[in-house]
């Protein structure tokens, strides 16, 4: 990988801490100062999370500047397409032997299912990042 595709891939994932940041934080505003019901917080959150993701990563990330409703529309294709194959991945390990086992890693016990989710999470990231530049904001 060259570098300004290492760069391209390092500010997607400080967009996606940042994106972590803002859909707790609404989540936490909207129901601990707002009092708000929980699960109208929760889709609040993820929605303000998906809008500073596609905002951040058109403008900054990718920095495209083709017309906004079709990236909108790549971009959700993109985000429920990559979302599906996580659900499949942490699904498929979970099922499997591995994920019928708790381990031991760096002094942590992980279930079988925290795994998969890690790995079904890296799968997401990658398989969103790549979908992104080869298509949602594909300049």
């Amino acid at each position: 990988m060259n570098s300004p595709r290492i760069l391209q891939l390092l500010k997607y994932g400080v967009v996606g801490v940042l994106n972590t940041v803002v859909t707790f934080g609404v989540i936490y505003i909207c129901k601990s100062l707002l009092g708000w019901n929980i699960y109208v917080c929760n889709v609040l959150g993820y929605i303000a999370g998906l809008v500073n993701s596609f905002m951040l990563n058109r403008n900054w990330t990718f920095a495209s500047h083709g017309s906004y409703l079709p990236q909108i529309v790549k971009f959700g294709v993109g985000f429920a397409a990559c979302y599906l194959l996580q659900l499949w991945v942490v699904w498929f390990i979970t099922s499997s032997p591995l994920g019928q086992h708790d381990y031991l890693i760096f002094g942590i016990v992980m279930s079988g299912y925290g795994i998969a989710t890690v790995v079904g999470n890296v799968v997401f990231t990658l398989a969103n990042f790549v979908y992104s530049k080869m298509v949602t904001f594909k300049n």
